[in-house]
């Protein structure tokens, strides 16, 4: 099992930055991988990014190269995401998801999810 809290939302002009935070519990963290989802107003759950257990390997959505930068601290048991040159339509609740499969977790199908936290971005 494992138990994952988010934070580090908020209210941002575009062009600027913010940094998401996921608090992971559980005794297995290390061997998931783990990732961030998002979800915009009447729109589906999207993938933006994640990354293996030991953090080697990433993944990025297209929308979001070279702006989103995935990472994870195993000792702490920390999911970061760091968003920068943020956009209008990064708009969305934000999701850190997890699951022992990395094909698995860029997909709805994740086994453990948060409970999400709001990121506006004003034009």
């Amino acid at each position: 099992q494992v138990q994952l809290v988010e934070s580090g939302g908020g209210l941002v002009q575009a062009g600027g930055s913010l940094r998401l935070s996921c608090a992971a519990s559980g005794r297995t963290f290390g061997m998931h991988s783990t990732g961030w989802f998002r979800q915009a107003p009447g729109k589906g759950r999207e993938s933006v990014a994640a990354t293996s257990g030991d953090g080697s390997r990433t993944y990025y959505a297209d929308s979001v190269k070279g702006r989103f930068t995935i990472s994870r601290d195993n000792a702490k048991k920390m999911v970061y995401l760091q968003m920068s040159d943020l956009k209008p339509e990064d708009t969305a609740i934000y999701y850190c998801v997890a699951d022992l499969s990395s094909k698995v977790v860029v997909t709805t199908r994740a086994s453990y999810w948060g409970q999400g936290t709001q990121v506006t971005v004003s034009s």
